[in-house]
């Protein structure tokens, strides 16, 4: 019988669903093991070969726990806001939810064809309003919390409240925007509003100023990674750093608790040391700086107070405050047309630039510790929202200002004794430092001398001197920015928000969701307002309790609803958590179910997400449980990065002609040396084994219908390279027609085949016939060729068979846990050889390798595993133990050379002695031929390798 993988794997996917083989619901009899893959936008391309690399990777774990015998919960539903959705809804005037649908049902297609084992009756869609029902939750539990320092949580807004009304602001130690300071009285005699204001400072879900990358062509704030060279990635608009009242999220009050959590959680050492190094912690000082002539006077941060000798200039951010404050008239030219240039580049742009730019305020600043007067610049190096947004420079101890300071010719004073100045720096962590170039040690008049201390006691001894004197403070400092969390966009999640004296107020609990009202058009309005500015009945009844037309909005009774919807990663950073319960009503997750999943035991997703959802996930995580939402603090336990699919690019030559009147002529590969040619990429789902398909060529676009074809051996063979794949370089395949080709479980096991899950590949359509050939192979061991003879019986297994098979479930069961699935495969591929060889018969073992198969080819496992006549699914089965004396040799191999030149191999039992071997040997009539009249000086034995006999 023929393996007919279409009908196979149609029957099972069929059954799949009758059956609800993949239904999971909480077993408290049964150990859970939660496997997620991070959630999909759904884009109108569908998706190609690429895509699935991690969803197959999860899939093989997932299956092969749920044969361990765990209640393994694997999920699927999709990240449906978005901008390119919106955009073509711009476009085309087509409502998004129309276009995301209809991706959504293209997707879902695709991802059933390949076989995975996802639960699809807990799908969640971010733009269904029963799910973000809780995002809009979670958003005003976080408007009505604030972080408390003491206690090392979130706490509800009313404590905080209730601390003001008895003592102000004395004794507390809470995250804050800006440092308040009043008293009971004080905040007792401000009314509502100013109240409203005052609490906006410290509630975790806030509403600042903050600096953000404006695209006026979109009419929307964009990420960072939305923006490449200075305008948007989605239709090349021009970016802008602009100043906008934002919602934002207190993401830093978070900071050393993301970075503690880092240590709990298995991710590999690089992912971790990523976030570590976005977080950015340091400790240091805050130290003031006074402008010289002037009553200004503002704070940097630096981790080096020691080198404060070493100052030979200040900078500031150009969005900084006090770059107006402090720039001098004949240099305000100058300095606004520099901070108008920076406003075009993002923060990203900034941080990896090495150019050197600024430009001098014209003003000076006062060091306290030596009296002096130092030039102030500005310059798009220093960042506002790191810091205070000011640095002092030391030129000799840092590379940045290093290269400010040549550029512009300022003075350079090393601190460290034996110091080398170059462009990279000193930076010594034990020398000793020397401030007396700086000044005479200044310790005869009570000052502060440094002079013979390492830098680890001079650090030390500044922090003091500059807490003593009341010239700053000790502070903590983390890199890590609070997240805005408001878009200029339609397509989102709407904030349950209303407005009453231009302060916000959240609408009742328990009239969520707020739902998205529908617009005419997904532009801003003509005054500038977000697209939601559009909507008729977009206002809020604070009486009725609902929404009410626009119209009727008096502020007294009927308020303007907030106009910005939420960001992309409002949906998708607590997604996990409605796997666990999605049609909970009453519930983000219900405690019942909460406790029995706890969180993510395997999260599998791309690398590209570690500064971004990683962190805003992990945050929303802590905050709920702060609140006693979930039972665990870290949402992921093991996170595994999957690598990219490259794609394999084709290319045929054309010949150059200046005539283009006549037809295009393609040389083939072999054969292009010989002639001008101009390299084109092709479509490779026209291309067979780099062989060019003519006819399709001719077929696959309008001014190559008449090409012809200078062929070799009568084929055109195409170039190769490898490359990103899109759509641009015709190098995407789509897994479609590899599953209508070879069927879904070789695209299964070539993805896997490929190499290490983490690792980026080539993807390469030549090597995929091998996988194939090897599924036809592995069938064969159960039905003959041309016969419906189903062979399995109950012969007596070889010992060499039974150590074939205990040989690969040792290793089938190594490489699972380590993700080593190329591995496996090729372990699976010797032992299918070794038991076609011998001619395997035997039932049981043959059974065990169905189940070994089951997690990465599940079709082909789920026929034969009924053909075995066995009941229920393979899914079900129970995974195999490898028994240790099936591998044990009972015999050796060892090869017999004649003066180092190999003869013949000779088989011994494992425990022969050497004396065995040699006599064997020697008694072996091939042995006569090869010594003849020469005698035998002396035989080596290396131990299971090698006899080697010395003749002379």
């Amino acid at each position: 019988m023929e393996y007919n993988f279409r009908e196979i794997e149609k029957k099972w996917q069929k059954k799949w669903v009758e059956q609800n083989t993949y239904r999971v619901i909480e077993d408290n009899n049964k150990e859970k093991f939660y496997v997620l893959n991070m959630f999909p936008y759904p884009s109108g391309a569908g998706l190609h070969v690429g895509h699935p690399l991690g969803y197959i990777a999860s899939d093989i774990y997932a299956r092969y726990k749920r044969l361990q015998g765990f209640n393994v919960l694997n999920p699927m539903g999709y990240d449906a806001y978005g901008l390119p959705a919106e955009q073509y809804a711009i476009q085309t005037g087509q409502h998004p939810a129309v276009t995301t649908v209809n991706n959504i049902a293209r997707y879902r297609e695709q991802l059933d064809k390949i076989g995975f084992s996802f639960d699809w009756s807990r799908e969640v869609r971010t733009c269904d309003p029963e799910y973000y029902h809780w995002t809009q939750w979670a958003f005003q539990k976080m408007f009505n919390s604030f972080y408390c320092n003491t206690c090392g949580k979130a706490q509800p807004i009313e404590k905080l409240i209730e601390h003001f009304e008895k003592n102000g602001t004395a004794g507390l130690d809470v995250a804050q925007s800006e440092e308040l300071c009043f008293t009971a009285e004080e905040w007792n005699t401000m009314d509502e509003t100013q109240k409203q204001q005052t609490l906006m400072n410290y509630r975790i879900a806030y509403i600042g100023e903050t600096m953000v990358n404006w695209c006026a062509g979109l009419g929307t704030v964009l990420a960072n990674d939305e923006v490449v060279d200075g305008v948007s990635e989605r239709g090349g608009y021009p970016v802008v750093q602009r100043k906008m009242r934002q919602w934002c999220l207190r993401v830093s009050a978070y900071a050393q608790r993301l970075l503690d959590g880092l240590d709990t959680v298995d991710w590999t050492d690089s992912l971790k040391e990523t976030q570590r190094n976005w977080i950015g912690r340091s400790e240091g000082t805050e130290v003031v700086f006074s402008v010289k002539d002037s009553d200004v006077k503002f704070t940097i941060f630096t981790t080096r107070a020691d080198t404060m000798f070493g100052v030979t200039f200040m900078v500031l951010a150009p969005e900084s405050e006090y770059v107006p404050l402090v720039t001098a008239k004949e240099q305000k030219q100058a300095v606004d047309d520099y901070v108008t240039a920076t406003k075009k580049r993002t923060e990203r742009e900034r941080i990896s630039d090495r150019k050197v730019t600024g430009v001098f305020t014209g003003s000076y600043a006062v060091n306290p510790f030596t009296g002096e007067a130092i030039p102030i610049w500005v310059s798009d190096y220093v960042l506002a929202g790191y810091g205070t947004g000011a640095i002092m420079a030391v030129p000799a101890h840092d590379s940045r200002d290093y290269a400010f300071a040549k550029h512009f010719n300022l003075p350079i004073i090393p601190l460290i004794e034996g110091a080398d100045i170059s462009e990279e720096s000193y930076d010594a962590k034990e020398g000793i430092v020397c401030n007396s170039p700086r000044k005479e040690c200044a310790s005869k008049d009570g000052g502060l001398c440094l002079n013979g201390l390492t830098v680890k006691e001079a650090i030390a001894a500044t922090k003091k001197y500059v807490a003593d004197h009341n010239m700053g403070r000790i502070k903590v400092n983390f890199r890590l920015r609070d997240a805005i969390f408001s878009r200029q966009r339609y397509w989102g999640e709407p904030f349950p928000v209303y407005y009453k004296d231009n302060m916000p107020y959240m609408i009742p609990e328990d009239k969520l969701p707020l739902e998205l009202p529908e617009i005419d058009k997904y532009q801003p309005t003509e005054t500038g307002e977000p697209p939601l500015g559009h909507a008729r009945r977009w206002a809020w009844d604070t009486e009725k309790e609902i929404v009410v037309d626009k119209s009727l909005i008096d502020n007294i009774k009927v308020f303007p609803l907030e106009l910005n919807t939420m960001p992309g990663f409002a949906g998708s950073s607590a997604y996990y958590l409605r796997y666990m319960d999605p049609k909970n009503p009453n519930a983000i997750v219900g405690k019942e179910a909460d406790e029995y999943w706890k969180n993510v035991d395997l999260y599998v997703g791309g690398t590209e997400h570690a500064t971004g959802h990683l962190i805003y996930s992990r945050f929303w995580n802590k905050f709920l449980f702060d609140t006693d939402v979930t039972c665990m603090e870290e949402p992921f336990r093991k996170l595994v990065n999957q690598g990219m699919i490259q794609g394999r690019s084709n290319f045929v030559y054309r010949i150059n002609s200046d005539d283009h009147s006549k037809a295009p002529v393609f040389v083939s590969l072999g054969l292009k040396d010989s002639y001008d040619v101009t390299p084109i990429h092709v479509d490779v789902n026209i291309v067979s084994g780099d062989v060019l398909d003519t006819e399709a060529f001719r077929n696959w676009r309008p001014e190559y219908n008449n090409a012809e074809f200078i062929l070799e051996d009568g084929k055109y063979i195409c170039g190769w390279a490898v490359e990103k794949m899109s759509k641009s370089m015709f190098n995407v395949v789509n897994p479609d027609m590899i599953v209508e080709k070879y069927g879904a479980d070789t695209l299964r096991l070539y993805e896997m085949f490929l190499g290490p899950v983490e690792q980026s590949k080539p993807w390469d359509t030549n090597g995929i016939d091998g996988c194939h050939r090897f599924l036809k192979k592995f069938w064969g061991l159960f039905y003959a060729n041309r016969s419906d003879e189903f062979m399995p019986n109950n012969d007596e297994a070889t010992p060499e068979q039974l150590k074939s098979v205990h040989k690969l479930i040792k290793k089938v069961t190594h490489d699972i846990e380590t993700f080593s699935y190329n591995t496996s495969i090729s372990a699976f591929m010797i032992c299918v050889s070794e038991l076609a060889q011998t001619k395997c018969r035997n039932k049981e073992l043959l059974k065990t390798t169905v189940i070994l198969m089951a997690p990465f080819a599940p079709h082909i496992a789920e026929e034969l595993w009924e053909a075995l006549g066995e009941n229920g699914s393979v899914c079900d089965a129970q995974w195999p133990v490898y028994n240790e004396k099936y591998l044990v040799e009972s015999q050796m191999q060892l090869t017999v050379s004649f003066n180092g030149k190999a003869r013949f191999q000779m088989q011994f039992a494992a425990d022969a002695d050497n004396k065995t071997i040699e006599e064997s040997v020697l008694a072996d009539e091939r042995t006569a031929k090869y010594i003849g009249e020469k005698n035998i000086m002396k035989v080596i034995i290396v131990p299971k390798r090698i006899v080697n006999v010395v003749i002379k």
